[in-house]
């Protein structure tokens, strides 16, 4: 495969998909019942003692692998590894890893810096590609500093 196909906009966007389907299963695949709690396979796999965490990282590896094969630049990959990483060594604590894995969610975190880092790099190259809308944030009263006409 050469570096231009591999980087074009539908190849990317098709790995990028291909990466949020692995972290929705993974960190989302089902909501933990009675509540509005998601938890994926990460979470149940991670229960496992000893080895759950250390074969959830096979998917999580895959999806910095796919950034990687985008082009994603070196501090990203360091961050999304770093997300594994933080994933791995806390949920080897037992209870207390299974209980932060069920929040913390590194896959679904490395998928939308993937997408995010896809989206800038074809941002002008992408006619027809509906680029996920960033999620709507209304200010907070009394946070942060007024920049009215008295500012």
């Amino acid at each position: 495969m050469t570096d231009a196909h591999r980087h074009d906009a539908k190849t990317t966007f098709a790995k990028v998909e291909r990466a949020e389907r692995i972290a929705r299963r993974m960190d989302a695949a089902m909501y933990l019942p009675g509540t509005r709690i998601r938890l994926g396979w990460d979470s149940i796999i991670g229960l496992v003692p000893g080895i759950g965490d250390t074969l959830a990282l096979t998917p999580s590896a895959y999806i910095v692998y796919l950034a990687h094969d985008i082009g994603a630049p070196k501090h990203l990959l360091a961050r999304m590894a770093g997300n594994v990483g933080i994933d791995w060594v806390i949920g080897l604590v037992p209870l207390v890893g299974d209980i932060f894995d069920v929040g913390f969610k590194a896959n679904l975190r490395n998928a939308a810096l993937m997408r995010d880092f896809a989206e800038k790099r074809h941002a002008d190259t992408t006619p027809g590609q509906t680029p996920r809308q960033p999620p709507t944030r209304t200010p907070v009263q009394g946070l942060g500093r007024s920049r009215g006409a008295n500012a």
